[in-house]
């Protein structure tokens, strides 16, 4: 187990986390198959993106993620995070769209200290697994896209098939996902979330009443684009949408972890959370 800290805003904050780096990684050395070469023998990350027997771009592979140092600057202690961990609008040029009252839980969230289920080990929502500093792993098989990710052994599915939303959906964490293909883009709706999801460490909340817009695309072998719309009228007066680029991990895989095991820090935490909508 590894401690890491993180300085957000003057304050400390320590995460329990495994280091997902090489070095850790299970059946290190294991060469993935299918890698395209470079006439000097190494992988060729701009080669064509692998596509499916249908013809569609094949999502499948173990995507990392960018480290970024500004503009987390000194909020970002540890290279591991990518700036999207820390304020997934990070890259916007302006600040979001906030309800008053968003906008005021966002401040409360920023203030106190220990408030992100992240850091009691409670599940991460759809969008922070993307912008997560863990591996995750995308399998694309008939009828579904199948994300797994380290953190706590979670998944997330995301069906193909054509079914519709269900009518009365119990709010959870990854909410329901349907996808389809608009040529070599894989569009994704989400709904039904949770009332009081955090979509960063920053606090940027997701309510019930939002929804969420994946645009992923294969440029070529070694990179995923996610392109995230977030449509939450509750707690924003506008859309509001994101970039995020995923790189390939090859020779690698996913290591078992979960947040809990040896967990020493909860005890020293305040938990003084107001839930979202309280105001």
């Amino acid at each position: 187990m590894f401690i890491r800290q993180i300085r957000r805003y003057g304050a400390p904050i320590i995460l329990l986390a495994a280091i997902p780096a090489a070095l850790s990684a299970q059946w290190l050395g294991y060469a993935t198959p299918g890698v395209p070469h470079t006439p000097d023998g190494k992988p060729d990350l701009k080669a064509p993106a692998p596509r499916t027997a249908d013809g569609k771009p094949d999502l499948s592979g173990m995507w990392g993620w960018v480290n970024i140092g500004p503009p987390c600057g000194a909020q970002c202690l540890d290279t591991q995070i990518s700036r999207e961990f820390i304020n997934i609008a990070s890259t916007l040029k302006g600040p979001l769209p906030y309800q008053p009252w968003a906008a005021a839980l966002v401040e409360k969230r920023r203030i106190q200290q220990g408030l992100d289920p992240n850091v009691h080990c409670m599940p991460r929502d759809a969008p922070r697994i993307w912008t997560d500093d863990y591996y995750k792993r995308v399998f694309e098989v008939p009828g579904r896209v199948i994300v797994l990710t380290e953190r706590n052994m979670q998944y997330r599915q995301i069906f193909t098939d054509g079914r519709s939303f269900p009518n009365d959906p119990n709010p959870t964490w990854n909410g329901y996902s349907v996808g389809h293909w608009d040529g070599d883009t894989l569009v994704v709706e989400t709904t039904g979330f949770r009332d009081d999801l955090w979509l960063d460490a920053s606090g940027n909340p997701l309510t019930d009443k939002g929804k969420m817009i994946e645009r992923i695309r294969r440029p070529n072998f070694g990179t995923l684009e996610i392109e995230i719309t977030i449509d939450d009228p509750k707690a924003y007066t506008a859309p509001w949408a994101v970039k995020i680029s995923q790189p390939i991990v090859l020779d690698s895989e996913l290591i078992d972890y979960y947040c809990l095991e040896n967990e020493r820090d909860s005890v020293h935490m305040k938990q003084q959370d107001t839930p979202i909508g309280v105001r």
